[in-house]
């Protein structure tokens, strides 16, 4: 007997947060919220966050703020714009909370990152840049380590 998704409940669900993953993904610059979403897929804030964040490792606002700060790694790196016209143009309308997650994410603040980025990545491909530039997921960046006397 084969199960189908639409008759096992469970991949259903995994099938509803995969699209409101794919959403925040594709409308990260956009007023995203958690209640928003859990009522797209037709669940309470609350259990639509616990869900998620059992199905991907953590909750659909870090995820969120993970795919921004990406996001803006990208900008920032070509520099053409402030650290503010970066901070609305991938959707944070807190100049404050963006450069707190930015430098919990990423281990610098997003100006010293504007800074040092633009001459690390230079003559490198955009795609890899990407790569060897992704912020910590899950966690904060690493603490550096404790100068021994």
């Amino acid at each position: 007997m084969t199960i189908t998704p639409a008759a096992d409940p469970y991949l259903r669900e995994l099938t509803q947060l995969r699209r409101v993953k794919d959403r925040m993904d594709r409308e990260y610059a956009q007023p995203l919220d958690v209640e928003s979403l859990a009522r797209d897929v037709h669940m309470s804030a609350g259990h639509f966050s616990r869900r998620f964040k059992l199905a991907y490792g953590e909750s659909p606002y870090s995820y969120l703020m993970t795919r921004r700060i990406e996001r803006a790694m990208a900008l920032l790196r070509i520099g053409d714009l402030s650290v503010t016209d970066v901070c609305f143009a991938v959707g944070c309308s807190s100049l404050g909370t963006f450069s707190t997650r930015f430098s919990e994410l990423v281990g610098m603040p997003p100006s010293v990152y504007k800074q040092e980025a633009q001459s690390a990545t230079a003559g490198i491909p955009a795609c890899v840049a990407k790569q060897v530039t992704r912020p910590v997921r899950n966690r904060e960046a690493p603490a550096p380590e404790p100068l021994l006397a």
